[in-house]
């Protein structure tokens, strides 16, 4: 019996004695960490970290002060907490950082540097009320001073300020990211990922992106505020061998100089499963939502609901290309062709901005390749105000197929026929309750599609126009139907058909009253093409 009861004492007390060690609390000033902005900490710091892995894990914690420092690894077990006024500040010598993951990025330069760093790591988390700054301008101008590469090429020496890299449950909350050097945060191939309540701000030098999820699973990304020089939101998979899947988005808040949300460039592995909802865009020089596969990546199941947008250069970009890039080539080999398919984007509000790439400009781009269509996208509930101001000329442009180029919105340019939606290369499109607006009037059509199939247009709101050609233009299309729209201004013709493989057209129920024909068909065009109401 005694030795019993003094086994479950030495049991109880070597439980107490771990989970005392687990949640010890670790201050980085208690291995001389100083907090004064000018004296390099890393080795400090460092040592903390380790200290606490050595313990069991538990809290390093980040007091009140500006802390500088190079490259700090975290370790399994580890919370990096930031106290209210706490600063890790980067250091301005690129020196001072480590790239513990090397790749290339989707420009074929060689990056990876980083200020805070996971590595194949499990159970850590970033959280408080303190501060990561990067001196991304202050880093790049003592950069310049003896690197003297070509920018495009100096840029990606210049380190991240956050990199966790095939890690498992990772958290981080609360916490601000300021002023890259580069990227700002880089999630890689992790899984169990949850960030929450993340405010970045971070412009200043190129390439500055806010949130890179790159081949991560289970994702959880809720109620965070993103200002950005580049990507605000951005999905990628940068090696073929992890998808991006599983990932809820909500609640987040975007400002960008390039695309507020993105799925790609960078495109190997597949996207599926995705869910983003109740975002607010503005002041967005470049693409509101862009949904990019140009590596071999299968997207689908993708679901884009609740946006605003306000001041957004062109609000919707949706490209299958075939660049087929590879970027970790010691690792990994050329993806065939992918595929962009079963994608739904609902109730999007949009203030387009005027000034756009494409001038005059336009709301929606999709187009696939010959040969690889986007299959089974629905737009639903989409309303957009526009500049107008397109010529009949412009409703006449050739749009170039860039089969193999970077995927940007002004690869298609200098401009798309459409002021509305242009299509190209899709079968099962299907666009419901779309309404637009425009400040000027548009010569261009509202909607042209070029080599579809299996179209379904229905319940448009169509602004006044007058003198267009047409209102709707379809090339080479084989099956639409166009019903229940309405349009209140006048034009030639509703419904313009084009092209020796279009076929079975079917134009019913709409509200025409200024229009002149119910549609019109191309001299190489049989009647019976168009089935009237």
């Amino acid at each position: 019996m005694y030795r019993s009861v003094r086994l479950l004492l030495v049991v109880i007390l070597t439980v107490a004695c771990n989970l005392n060690l687990f949640a010890a609390d670790v201050d980085i000033t208690a291995y001389g960490a100083v907090g004064n902005g000018t004296t390099l900490n890393t080795e400090a710091i460092q040592k903390a970290i380790d200290a606490c892995y050595k313990s069991g894990g538990g809290k390093v914690v980040i007091p009140s002060g500006i802390f500088l420092t190079g490259t700090i690894s975290l370790n399994d077990n580890i919370t990096l907490q930031f106290k209210k006024g706490a600063v890790l500040l980067g250091s301005t010598e690129v020196n001072d950082y480590k790239n513990l993951d090397p790749f290339v990025d989707g420009l074929g330069i060689s990056v990876g540097w980083a200020l805070v760093v996971a590595v194949d790591k499990k159970n850590i988390s970033i959280e408080g009320e303190g501060t990561i700054d990067g001196q991304g301008s202050k880093l790049k101008a003592q950069q310049i001073l003896t690197d003297t590469r070509p920018e495009s090429q100096r840029w990606g020496r210049r380190p991240f300020l956050l990199r966790i890299v095939r890690c498992q449950n990772v958290a981080v909350n609360g916490v601000t990211l300021n002023y890259a050097a580069a990227w700002t945060s880089h999630y890689f191939q992790c899984k169990q990922v949850n960030i929450k309540n993340v405010k970045i701000v971070s412009r200043g030098v190129a390439h500055n992106d806010g949130m890179d999820i790159d081949g991560c699973q289970d994702v959880t990304i809720k109620d965070c505020d993103v200002v950005s020089g580049d990507d605000a939101l951005c999905f990628k998979t940068t090696s073929s061998k992890m998808a991006c899947k599983d990932i809820v988005v909500s609640g987040l808040r975007l400002k960008s100089g390039q695309g507020a949300i993105k799925i790609g460039t960078e495109s190997m592995a597949a996207f599926q499963n995705i869910k983003i909802s109740q975002c607010y865009i503005y002041d967005t020089t470049n693409g509101g939502i862009k949904l990019l596969s140009v590596d071999g990546a299968n997207i689908s199941n993708v679901q884009i609901s609740d946006i605003t947008m306000v001041e957004v250069k062109t609000p919707i970009l949706i490209r299958l290309g075939a660049r087929l890039s590879v970027f970790r080539k010691d690792q990994d080999t050329q993806q065939p062709i992918g595929t962009l398919e079963n994608v739904t984007i609902k109730n999007v509000k949009a203030k387009a901005a005027d000034n756009a790439q494409l001038m005059p400009p336009s709301g929606i781009l999709i187009t696939g390749i010959p040969g690889h269509d986007i299959k089974n996208l629905t737009l639903e509930n989409i309303e957009i105000n526009l500049g107008g101001g397109g010529s009949n000329e412009n409703a006449r442009q050739v749009v170039p197929e860039a089969i193999d180029k970077y995927p940007e919105v002004k690869t298609f340019g200098p401009l798309v026929p459409a002021y509305g939606v242009w299509a190209r290369h899709v079968d099962g499109l299907k666009l419901t309750n779309v309404k637009f607006t425009l400040s000027h009037n548009d010569l261009r059509p509202a909607f042209i599609c070029e080599d579809g199939k299996n179209l379904e247009l229905n319940n448009w709101t169509i602004p006044e126009t007058t003198g267009a050609q047409a209102v709707i233009r379809l090339e080479n299309v084989a099956g639409a139907h166009i019903n229940n729209n309405t349009v209140t201004g006048s034009a030639n013709a509703f419904v313009r058909v084009e092209g020796s493989t279009s076929r079975g057209v079917h134009i019913l129920k709409n509200k025409i009253p200024g229009i002149q024909k119910k549609v019109e068909l191309s001299a190489d065009l049989k009647a019976g093409t168009a089935v009237l109401d």
